[in-house]
């Protein structure tokens, strides 16, 4: 008698598939924003997937928001974190070091954009779109132009997975400058 495989043990599990297909992505060669664009797309659909992030990536961290690395590709391409935001969390306003794809597990995450305008010490920021991103949304961007800041401005823990094109786990973050600039509206 042949006995079949357990069918668990035939697929892969949704973080194996998210990370087969980001690389799918990333091996297309495609310059930063087309590749944010696809991965984000290619994210979407595992982001209601109760499966994607075990318990030990769901935890939080009542001083600040939380970034588990769940993935970082060999040949440094990519890096796939979780982030878990209680309430009030939020990050400073930053950019990054490579293209960035942000996909909401859980909760509601608002994401503050800016734009950088002048120089030397007439430098400041200018407030842009706020963007508000519930469960199952994906969004993806690629420097310059990615100055944000994202916060958890809801009552409950929000999760996150980030998408990023830069080995993580080498650099420890994605941030490359964070700025500490007068906002000024655009007149």
């Amino acid at each position: 008698m042949t006995t079949l495989p357990d069918e668990a043990a035939l697929q892969s599990t949704a973080l194996d598939r998210v990370i087969d297909s980001v690389r799918s992505v990333v091996l297309q060669g495609n310059g930063p924003d087309e590749t944010a664009r696809l991965v984000a797309a290619a994210l979407q659909p595992f982001l209601t997937d109760p499966d994607l992030l075990p318990a030990e990536y769901r935890r939080g961290d009542p001083t600040g928001y939380r970034q588990h690395l769940m993935h970082a590709e060999e040949d440094g391409s990519f890096s796939i974190v979780a982030l878990v935001w209680q309430p009030g969390q939020h990050t400073s306003i930053h950019d990054h070091v490579s293209w960035c794809v942000t996909g909401v597990y859980q909760g509601v995450e608002t994401e503050y954009r800016y734009e950088l305008r002048g120089s030397g010490e007439n430098q400041h920021l200018v407030p842009g779109p706020v963007v508000v991103n519930g469960p199952g949304s994906s969004d993806g961007f690629a420097p310059p132009g990615d100055i944000h800041l994202v916060t958890n401005a809801g009552s409950t823990p929000a999760i996150s997975v980030h998408i990023y094109g830069a080995d993580i786990s080498r650099l420890g973050t994605s941030i490359r400058r964070r700025y500490d600039l007068p906002i000024r509206d655009a007149a």
